[in-house]
């Protein structure tokens, strides 16, 4: 007598690539959540927003005492100007360390074993890493906005930075892609360099010295480099800086940039090199 037994037809490679897919970015986020640099850096975050408040409102104070005169050409009590350019750096750093930490540790390896697909296991990496870095960036700048508006109160600009949220909406969007787009040129950093130290030295140079560097070189190239940096380019995306080099289409093409041509890069290597 002969036995007849029921198989499972096998799933498409479409639907098993998507499952797969999910599955990956369930394990990598779990790996972020489960170390402590994660809140680290994200307190940090909070912080920034909270130093950023506190410089605002000794603003607001010496505002209040000002003259006539010297109120109209005040700055503005914005706490996102002090706060955006730590978050970017944060979320790249954490991001590098998304890669570099496993590295450091050896478990890049064991990660390779479960994971032998490189390209799906990095796709995962970017997508937790974009995942977080866009709900920073969003709290940091919503609440940047309301914060500095709680602030200044009903005090006229320029000290309030904006009318209203629907007025201030398109640089906050701004200024959350700036800080994904650091967090995936962190992540790329991460997958060419291997080293945090590296990472974090190249994330530095980027946000923070290229912007002095920039003031050193002619001034049609420096005006060129200069806007052309993350720090820069969320006003010109939002369309609200009156010295910009980009119009917003083209500020979001060089902000695009950073993040693809590192991803690219660090795909590419982590793909040809041994773990």
């Amino acid at each position: 007598m002969s036995t007849l037994t029921a198989t499972r037809p096998a799933a498409p490679a479409a639907e098993r690539n998507t499952s797969g897919l999910t599955r990956t970015i369930a394990s990598e986020w779990q790996k972020l959540r489960s170390v402590r640099s994660t809140y680290m850096y994200l307190s940090a975050v909070v912080l920034s927003v909270a130093v950023g408040g506190f410089v605002a409102y000794l603003m607001t104070a010496d505002y209040d005492s000002s003259t006539p005169d010297v109120q109209a050409v005040f700055g503005s009590a914005d706490p996102g100007q002090l706060a955006l350019p730590v978050t970017q750096f944060c979320l790249a750093a954490l991001a590098a360390l998304v890669m570099t930490s496993e590295y450091a540790t050896g478990m890049i390896r064991t990660s390779l074993t479960a994971v032998p697909a490189r390209g799906r296991m990095f796709a995962a990496k970017a997508v937790v890493a974009a995942a977080v870095a866009a709900v920073a960036g969003l709290a940091m700048s919503f609440g940047s906005y309301f914060l500095g508006a709680a602030i200044t109160g009903d005090r006229p600009a320029p000290i309030r930075a904006w009318e209203s949220l629907g007025d201030a909406m398109p640089s906050l969007l701004a200024n959350s892609a700036s800080v994904v787009a650091m967090a995936l040129l962190g992540l790329g950093l991460g997958a060419i360099l291997r080293a945090t130290a590296g990472a974090l030295v190249a994330v530095t140079a980027i946000l923070f010295v290229l912007p002095i560097v920039a003031q050193f070189l002619p001034a049609e190239l420096g005006m060129k480099v200069f806007a052309s940096l993350p720090i820069q380019l969320p006003g010109q995306l939002a369309g609200i800086d009156p010295n910009a080099v980009y119009d917003p289409w083209g500020a979001g093409a060089v902000l695009a940039a950073y993040g693809v041509v590192a991803l690219t890069a660090g795909w590419f290597l982590l793909k040809r090199r041994d773990a």
